[in-house]
């Protein structure tokens, strides 16, 4: 069994919850910082096939109320990759990745059923 890892942005409320999640149920994890370690145009098209644009993109957050017309329609025309990856902080936060998982977001039910506890 691999070792989860967890991207998000250490300030964010939901991510801290998730670490502390794991960390409760002492399930080992690595973290990755979306701002300081920008995934690359391919980890992000993964999360893109697994979860769909929905899930991943956080159409809530203050980035993308701030985000140019221009950057809007690249993201709704399919133009998604490039535009995270300048913008990670669109990206909705957590993202965990284990084994073959993708999971966006956080609940500690989901958790739970995903590593089976």
């Amino acid at each position: 069994m691999s070792q989860p890892t967890l991207f998000g942005i250490p300030n964010c409320d939901t991510v801290r919850k998730a670490r502390k999640w794991l960390d409760d149920q002492g399930l080992a994890h690595q973290f990755v910082d979306l701002r300081a370690d920008t995934p690359s145009a391919r980890k992000i098209s993964e999360w893109l096939l697994a979860v769909g644009s929905e899930r991943l993109v956080n159409r809530r957050s203050t980035t993308f109320k701030q985000l140019s017309e221009g950057d809007k329609a690249a993201l709704e025309g399919g133009d998604t990759v490039s535009v995270l990856q300048a913008q990670p902080t669109l990206i909705k936060r957590p993202v965990l990745e284990w084994d073959d998982r993708v999971s966006v977001d956080f609940k500690a039910e989901e958790y739970g059923r995903l590593f089976n506890i």
